[in-house]
């Protein structure tokens, strides 16, 4: 899998991770609602972490990694507030107060960097 599917599986993963643990998240009462609130949430930050990427292209050293996956961690924190904004308006996703904002980011971009981690490195040829 190339770089970029295993950070777009890690945004789905770490979405219905951030959508089914956190309470201060709603997605919806029907489970139709559920998921379209989670593929809401999921295209509206794999869109914008492709126009503005902030993260480890491969493998990287652990300190290159820590320092991206703070800067990763301030773009979804960014992206899930404007979710909390947004998502009453297209969906029945509700993000409710800072701290499920935060905790919303950490889980989803926790599970980019650790699929990234987990990925086999893809090897390219030089010649």
């Amino acid at each position: 899998m190339s770089d970029q599917g295993v950070r777009k599986l890690g945004v789905i993963v770490g979405v219905a991770l951030a959508g089914g643990l956190l309470p201060g998240i709603t997605l919806g009462t029907e489970t139709v609602d559920a998921v379209l609130s989670v593929l809401v949430a999921t295209l509206v930050i794999v869109v914008l972490t492709q126009v503005v990427h902030i993260g480890p292209s491969g493998r990287v050293p652990l300190g290159a990694l820590l320092a991206l996956g703070l800067a990763g961690f301030v773009q979804d924190a960014l992206i899930w507030w404007l979710l909390s904004w947004l998502g009453p308006k297209i969906s029945d996703l509700h993000v409710d107060g800072l701290a499920t904002v935060l905790l919303a980011a950490l889980l989803t971009r926790a599970t980019v960097l650790l699929l990234t981690r987990l990925s086999p490195a893809t090897e390219t040829a030089e010649g």
